[in-house]
This record gives structure tokens, sequence and C-alpha cells, in this order.
């Protein structure tokens, strides 16, 4: 098969249109998203998110091709594989550890990578291949590298590539390390969140080559899009956030879990009481996305926020540090204070209202006015202006 000699759907077609509007897919990667579909780097047993349920669904081309069909030609993200290829059955797992990204931000990401005949590219993180494929349409296969960590899934979307006439250069490695026999490359792209950005990919790309890459800080699972260009001597990278996402983490900087009982021990009334007139809505924003948790995280180094259920008309934010056992818990409550306690070296709710009240004071910028820059000694973000930075 190769990919051109598919058959058009009209779900699949409708897609696209949905996608142009909503300004997802541009002019110039219309040909390839009706050239590559999704659909032919998709195994028989998938597990696509369903919207409706609000959880990921076993579904199998071989017993239900019809539902399998919809699902790849729908804008929602499907998950390939859990728990690093342990997982056995058709049950979920408990981990996704690797997926097909939803249609909406695999376009949005390429747009912003702005590609052009005869560009060389590094992709990091292969998945189902079908990143690499249309990078492949645009580029050429010649001129297109992607590494995946998994084996297996390095080999899966290697013989789909080459089912779909893409022989694209789909190496099994770390791709943290990038792939300095291809370099140098005029972009790379990343398809799993970091936390910290190699200096090695700005070593391998041309002076102005372009970074895209989804990033955050451990505070939480959200990511922002960073988009940025190498400096002409090559010494940095920098440029601003395009927007909120989230992926699967780069496998060597997952968080590892974090057990409440090694932070908290006895009674949390036993510490010391205070409270805030921080309101939830505030401080937490409307979702994971929200741009406050992303400022938060961005001025809180190494710490983590776990957010629990609301129970009569209470929740409480748990936040613990990864260098130590300092812990803060605030308990917000619908129409009253909230109440907090803190314990440890770091007062970590006084670090988050800092870093909220900062946020507040600076016009409550959204992703878009903050950016990072990447040298050799290290990560910075910024507002506004690289020039006024500090570390992450």
């Amino acid at each position: 098969m190769t990919a051109n000699a598919h058959q058009e759907r009209p779900s699949r077609t409708e897609l696209g249109r949905v996608l142009m509007a909503a300004g997802a897919l541009s002019s110039d990667w219309a040909p390839a998203y009706a050239r590559v579909p999704r659909s032919a780097f998709l195994p028989d047993l998938m597990w696509p998110f369903d919207m409706r349920a609000g959880k990921s669904v076993p579904v199998s081309k071989s017993s239900d091709p019809a539902v399998w069909q919809e699902y790849a030609d729908s804008d929602v993200p499907i998950v390939t594989q859990w728990d690093d290829g342990t997982h056995t059955g058709t049950d979920p797992g408990k981990v996704s550890t690797s997926s097909a990204s939803m249609p909406s931000v695999v376009f949005r990401m390429l747009k912003e990578l702005d590609v052009s005949a005869g560009m060389r590219a590094l992709e990091v993180g292969t998945g189902t291949g079908w990143n690499a494929a249309l990078l492949a349409y645009r580029l050429g296969a010649e001129n297109v590298v992607t590494v995946e960590v998994d084996r297996a899934v390095a080999d899966a979307a290697r013989t789909a590539l080459e089912r779909c006439g893409m022989p694209v250069r789909a190496v099994h490695g770390d791709g943290f390390a990038g792939y300095p026999e291809g370099a140098p490359y005029d972009r790379i792209i990343a398809t799993c969140g970091l936390r910290a950005i190699p200096f090695a990919w700005v070593e391998q790309s041309q002076p102005r080559g372009v970074i895209v890459v989804p990033w955050g800080t451990h505070y939480g699972n959200g990511d922002a899009v960073a988009r940025l260009v190498v400096a002409d001597d090559r010494e940095s990278a920098s440029g601003p956030f395009t927007g909120p996402v989230e992926f699967m983490k780069l496998r060597s900087q997952r968080l590892s879990s974090v057990e409440h009982s090694e932070y908290v021990t006895g009674s949390v009334a036993d510490r010391e009481k205070s409270s805030t007139t921080i309101t939830e809505d505030d401080f937490m924003g409307e979702d994971r996305f929200s741009p406050q948790r992303f400022a938060v995280g961005l001025r809180m180094r190494d710490c983590l926020y776990v957010m629990a259920d609301k129970r009569d008309g209470a929740r409480a934010v748990w936040f613990y540090g990864l260098n130590d056992r300092s812990w803060a818990c605030v308990v917000f409550r619908d129409g009253d204070t909230a109440s907090v306690w803190q314990s440890g070296p770091r007062q970590l709710w006084d670090e988050a209202e800092a870093a909220y009240r900062w946020w507040e004071a600076k016009g409550k910028p959204g992703h878009e006015r903050f950016g990072l820059t990447v040298t050799a000694e290290g990560q910075t973000a910024w507002l506004d202006d690289p020039a006024d930075s500090w570390p992450v």
C-alpha cells in the first residue's frame, strides 16, 4: 500500500474541513492530510478517548471495523500502548505510554514547524509513525529521521512507514541525545512532553533552525508548545510558547510517584493553621490548562501539586517539594476563606501564593506571553522579554 492508495471517506473529509475551519490544518499541509491517512498507522486494537465517557475505551478493527474507522477519522487522541508494552488484554492499562495525538494538535505543531522543500527534519518520539509520514510527504523520506525509545513501537512504525511508501529512517534510541548522524537539521520536533530540553538539539540544528517541543514543569501534567529559534552562533535557542497541550512525557523525564505518607505523618490538623483569601476559581482557573497553573509552575521550582476531588463544597490541593519533604495543603471552601497548613524547610503555599500574586500583578498573562531559552548551562523562562528571565 502507498500513501496515495486509500479510499477517501466522508468522515475523514469532514474532519479535514473542521480542522481547516479551526485554523489547525493550514493550506500547505492539506495535501499531506489528504494523502497520508492516520488510519494506516493505527494498530488493530487501540484505545481512543471517548469524549462522552471521559475515558479511553478498547476498539478492535477486526471485531468492530466501523467504530474503529470512525475513531481513526476523529479528532481524538488514541492510546496505542500501555505500561511500556507490558500490558496485556483489552482493558486499558495503568499508564498510557504511546499514542496517536489528536489530528488538530498534530497539524498545529506541524504548522508551527514552518517547513519547506529541501529541509532536513528530526522527530523525537516516533509513536505510530504518522507524524513522520506527514513530514516525509512534504520533505521527502530521505530528509526525515525519527527516533523512538521503545523498540517494539519503533519497529511497528518502521513497518507502517515502509508499507505506505515512506521509508523514513526510523531509529530505535534515546531521542534526548538527538541523532547526530543525520545532523545538522533545519527543523526538530518532539511529540513527547519534556521538562528539560537537551542542548544537543541546539547543537544538531542549523543556525536559525526551529525546534518545536511540548514543554512544562513538574508542577503539573500540563505542557505548552515552545517554538524555539536557534541563534546564528548556535549558542542558544529561544522563543515563545504558542499554547497549551498535554503529551506523554519523555520516558527519562517522567516524574516518579509521590507517596503522600512519606511527606505527611500524623494529623494535618496538628500543624499550625493559617488562611488565604485566594479562592479556588482564582488560583486553579477553569481547567488543567489554565494560564495561572502554568505561571505558578514556572515560578515554583521542584514542586508538584495534586488536586483532590471536591466533597461537600470543599477541595484540598496538596503541594509536595521534590527535593525535600516539604508539603502544604490548602482547603478551598465555597463561600468561605481557605485554610492552609504547611510543613518542612519550604513554605510551599507561601511560594504558590507569591507566584499567583506575581501572575496577577503582571496582568494575568496567557501562555503566549511566556517564553523559553535553552543554552548549554540550562534553560530559563521569561515573560515578554528574554532579557528578563529566571531559571526553570
